[in-house]
């Protein structure tokens, strides 16, 4: 009876150790992305970086618009033939 208290103690404290190392990288990450948002909101109060940002989203946006419509004219183009 005690072997099985070891034992499911044991599993318990390795159960701990691995939760506590989840939860490490968890604050860790939390921790780096406030820090993104606040340099990002430090970033958009200086006009040029703000542009900079803003063109790069759209530039982004472009692209993604024009790669699916180059995806819509290859289906356009795939059911033409299949006629």
């Amino acid at each position: 009876m005690s072997e099985f208290f070891k034992k499911a103690f044991q599993d318990m404290k390795e159960s701990a150790k691995a939760q506590h190392k989840v939860d490490k990288a968890n604050f860790a990450a939390a921790k780096a992305e406030s820090k993104a948002q606040w340099e990002e909101a430090k970033a958009m109060g200086n006009p040029e970086k703000r542009k900079a940002m803003m063109q790069a989203e759209r530039d982004a946006q472009i692209a993604q618009a024009q790669k699916r419509q180059a995806e819509a004219q290859a289906r356009i183009d795939a059911a033409k033939e299949n006629k």
